[in-house]
């Protein structure tokens, strides 16, 4: 509570206020931004802005959509914008992102120099608390949605009454807790499920919700999860299930952002695997995403092996070019070598 009571007076001594994510946005970041910006913006009349490094998925748009021009700048879009933003506010919050780290390396510079009061508001394990004014971290929550709904709800001029918030942050709050649960899948809480009825019986719309993020892909996104569960899925003899989006398939499908999301999950389903990894390649690295099964911590083979971390059982890396790992078969070979090696132990 004392937290909240800083929150808020914070907010309320603010004249300027950023709102940051990590990069490669999942509904979970574009959602929890979003809500805490349409709060911000209404209910506190405060110039509130969500910056984004890279840009918003396609398959997340909806979530941003209505909100006024300005509002929401996307790095990879406007990074001269995105910059300015951050040099002139007074305030910065960090949703969603244990550390700027996390952003891109021109906003992570800009967000350590300022001198700006720093919160941070994250569900990841090992937060960068030292670099933040002040801190709500809670790994034992569904997401950041959740957590920003309880922060939300104990903010005065809310009283506990969400209908006191606005609608569009109710519905960036379910959806970013619908895509960061796998639609109740995973890492359900009983908060969540309260969360979840309140905020139906407050008029959200989650049929709407269900139908863009899971109803309205693009056709080649359905043929590109068939191509690469088809003929790319490999599963090891110790059970872990890996998957490598090359470009050269990324080319042939006109792949987009945020297209891949939930890909990793789908091998989880086999009951002999144990652990699912997924590369995407980029410009200088693989860009990893690992799921396991109860009793494998995906966090720590993250951290190990591929230079990242996360969630014990959802986590994520990055898998650096260098020499002798510069090809989708070299990322192969050393995915078959550090499963083995972890899964054996």
């Amino acid at each position: 509570m004392n937290n909240v009571k800083a929150f808020d007076r914070l907010a309320g001594d603010s004249s300027s206020i950023t709102i940051t994510v990590h990069i490669h946005p999942d509904g979970d970041a574009v959602g929890s931004g979003t809500a805490l910006m349409s709060y911000l913006t209404e209910c506190r009349g405060k110039d509130t802005v969500l910056v984004v490094p890279g840009i918003i998925p396609e398959s997340l748009a909806f979530i941003t959509e209505g909100v006024p021009e300005g509002r929401v700048i996307e790095f990879g879009k406007d990074p001269e914008a995105a910059c300015g933003r951050i040099r002139e506010s007074d305030l910065l919050v960090c949703l969603d992102c244990n550390s700027y780290s996390r952003t891109v390396p021109e906003m992570e510079i800009l967000l350590r120099a300022s001198a700006a009061p720093k919160v941070l508001i994250d569900h990841h394990l090992n937060p960068e608390t030292e670099s933040f004014s002040l801190v709500f971290s809670e790994t034992e929550i569904s997401s950041t949605c959740e957590l920003l709904y309880t922060i939300l709800k104990s903010m005065p001029d809310v009283g506990s009454k969400i209908g006191n918030l606005p609608m569009a942050s109710l519905t960036a709050l379910m959806a970013g807790m619908t895509t960061d649960t796998n639609n109740f899948a995973n890492s359900v809480w009983p908060g969540t499920l309260e969360m979840a009825s309140d905020l139906l019986a407050a008029g959200v719309d989650r049929d709407g919700i269900l139908y863009e993020l899971y109803d309205s892909y693009r056709e080649n996104r359905l043929r590109l999860m068939a191509y690469l569960i088809g003929e790319k899925m490999k599963i090891t003899p110790e059970g872990a299930a890996y998957m490598v989006l090359d470009k050269e398939t990324q080319d042939r499908f006109g792949f987009q952002e945020g297209e891949s999301e939930g890909f990793v999950n789908i091998p989880l389903s086999v009951k002999a695997v144990r652990m699912s990894i997924f590369l995407t390649a980029e410009e200088d690295r693989f860009r990893v995403s690992i799921r396991s099964k109860r009793g494998i911590s995906a966090n720590r083979f993250a951290m190990e092996y591929f230079n990242g971390g996360g969630h014990e059982m959802a986590a994520g890396g990055k898998l650096p070019y260098k020499e002798g790992m510069v090809s989708p078969e070299d990322a192969e070979a050393y995915i078959l070598k550090v499963s083995a090696l972890f899964l054996k132990k």
